[in-house]
């Protein structure tokens, strides 16, 4: 299990091994136009699937909103 703080919330998430792109998939943004912060710095999306997610990270989901 792996504890981390997602958008200023403690959250759980039940697996050892979790990268941004399973986390993103699971809270079901994986088609969004997203921005990740992870412990302060920016993710590339190219690095998504490469990122693991620590117990103790905090993340920062930020998605894009289109409009007028």
């Amino acid at each position: 299990m792996v504890k981390i703080t997602l958008n200023g919330a403690a959250t759980e998430i039940l697996s050892d091994t979790f990268t941004i792109t399973a986390l993103l998939a699971i809270r079901g943004l994986a088609k969004s136009r997203v921005a990740v912060e992870l412990n302060g710095l920016i993710v590339p999306k190219s690095q998504h699937p490469l990122s693991i997610i620590k117990s103790g990270d905090k993340i920062e989901i930020v998605v894009a909103v289109g409009g007028g």
